[in-house]
């Protein structure tokens, strides 16, 4: 597939994701609708949408090439059955709450429970940890398109990364999350085809019946779901569930971005069954993403196809593997194919995200939904303007992954940003279950940032602490931990008990 082509594409896409923003934010560009789609989603919609968003272009890509690593096989599916079980908690514990509050930012919570130095304490963090979080799943497939289209037409990476936050910009601006919620479903079914219409284009490839294919894939070296053999590896069976569980609460159920999405259904029933719906969706398309993986391994190695070298390193990129097979090995409709759900699952992340980070900003540290005539012209303006500063932040983000080139300092700064979740966790968990006390508020801050801090010492000396055992998931649950206690060192006797 040439570069022309690939750009020909990108171009129709977004095409029909401007169509959409303009039809569903035409009438109606207020913050209301902005913040909340006015309350009026289709639970159906929502569930179908948040595949998109929950599964970004790194799943697409890293997901399947990690499946080549004998140490990892098909040890992601044991997470993504965490996920499962954690996704299952907040539609039976968080939703209800959030609904029962009514709350537009779901850090209010925190405000009304703990304190105002609190609130703005957790609304923070969610700004830090999504903003590194959504800039590094977007920097990892910019420099996808960027090695097989812009180097080309010896387009510079920064201009990549501008037109692609411009054009996202452009199309969520006015409508935000009223038009992400029908942007999202668009995308995730092109995404969730894509999947397919993959496995089936690699079978006929190997000359295989999709019911060989998985055959094939049962019974080869790629297919080990569970790890009961060693506790003291990351890949350990329960590890993984638990990280996957609590990971989950504290990155969905305790994020702005996916409960975003949520609060816009209309009720608490409709959201709990778009919860529902949505599990049964994730648990199921991460099997066909493993088995993609597996696929692709086994048609490089029938066709002497290599792992793609980093251009600076010299060192195999595994998460290159899928963009190399299907942009040069494979016809030019399985390429078209790849290129979609790869743009898709980016996007439908991205443009998430930056509503989120918008909306958490104007509501928690500007308190635009206390504001009389929120929707008045000179507070949208207000909104747009930090609509802009988010995106020109993810951009320098990005620009800064890039200028570091290395690929251990990268993983290790999304690491980071995931460590900042659980505060989140343990915020949450002293609001929840300690009922008769609260904390000394101002003092909050210097918790949040003492648990992550021990953690990553933790992590770094866990072999001379605790002999040959490997934090892996699970580490948040100790962050949280950590944090719960120092909630409870700095606290203090409730005047009333809360009833939230």
């Amino acid at each position: 597939m040439t570069p022309f082509a690939i750009l020909l594409l990108i171009v129709v896409y977004f095409g029909m994701l401007f169509l959409i923003s303009h039809l569903t934010s035409k009438k109606n560009s207020d913050n209301e609708a902005f913040f909340k789609a006015n309350k009026n989603s289709k639970w159906y919609l929502v569930a179908f949408g948040m595949i998109g968003t929950a599964l970004s272009g790194v799943t697409f890509i890293s997901v399947p090439g990690e499946v080549g690593n004998p140490e990892n096989q098909f040890k992601y599916f044991q997470f993504v059955l965490g996920n499962a079980i954690g996704f299952l908690i907040i539609a039976k514990v968080l939703l209800p709450l959030y609904y029962r509050m009514n709350l537009t930012s779901i850090y209010g919570y925190i405000e009304k429970r703990l304190g105002t130095v609190s609130y703005k304490t957790a609304a923070f963090i969610f700004l830090l940890s999504r903003t590194i979080g959504s800039s590094f799943r977007l920097y990892l497939v910019v420099i996808v398109l960027q090695r097989y289209v812009f180097d080309f037409y010896h387009v510079p990476f920064a201009l990549t990364v501008l037109i692609s936050l411009g054009l996202i910009f452009a199309y969520t601006y006015r409508g935000g999350l009223k038009t992400i919620i029908i942007t999202d479903t668009l995308q995730t079914f092109f995404l969730v085809s894509s999947v397919f219409l993959t496995i089936f284009f690699v079978c006929e490839s190997l000359n295989l019946s999709v019911f060989e294919a998985f055959e094939q894939v049962k019974n080869s070296n790629y297919s080990k779901v569970f790890f009961f053999e060693d506790y003291l590896k990351g890949t350990y069976f329960w590890k993984q569930i638990l990280g996957g569980i609590f990971v989950t609460i504290a990155m969905v159920g305790l994020d702005q971005d996916l409960m975003q999405k949520n609060l816009s259904c209309k009720n608490i029933g409709d959201a709990q069954k778009n919860m529902y719906t949505f599990t049964g969706i994730f648990v199921l398309i991460n099997i066909f993403f493993l088995s993609v993986g597996a696929l692709l391994y086994m048609y490089a190695a029938k066709n002497n196809i290599e792992v793609p070298a980093d251009l600076v390193t010299g060192k195999p990129r595994t998460d290159l593997l899928f963009p190399e097979i299907a942009f040069h090995h494979l016809s030019l409709i399985p390429s078209v194919v790849f290129l979609l759900g790869l743009t898709a699952a980016t996007f439908a992340t991205t443009d998430s995200a930056l509503t989120a980070l918008t909306t958490s900003f104007c509501v928690d540290f500007l308190g635009m939904d206390k504001t009389e005539n929120q929707n008045k012209p000179n507070i949208v303006r207000t909104r747009h303007s930090v609509h802009i500063a988010f995106s020109f932040l993810m951009f320098l983000v990005i620009v800064a992954f890039n200028a570091i080139n290395d690929a251990s300092v990268v993983s290790m700064i999304f690491k980071i940003a995931s460590y900042t979740y659980g505060p989140l966790l343990g915020l949450y968990a002293f609001g929840l279950f300690v009922k008769t006390k609260t904390v000394h508020d101002k003092l909050v801050p210097y918790i949040c940032v003492l648990s992550p801090a021990i953690c990553f010492l933790i992590s770094k000396n866990s072999a001379l602490l605790f002999g040959d055992y490997v934090f892996d998931n699970e580490l948040i649950i100790v962050n949280g931990l950590i944090t719960f206690l120092g909630l409870m060192a700095i606290s203090k006797p409730a005047v009333s008990q809360t009833k939230f």
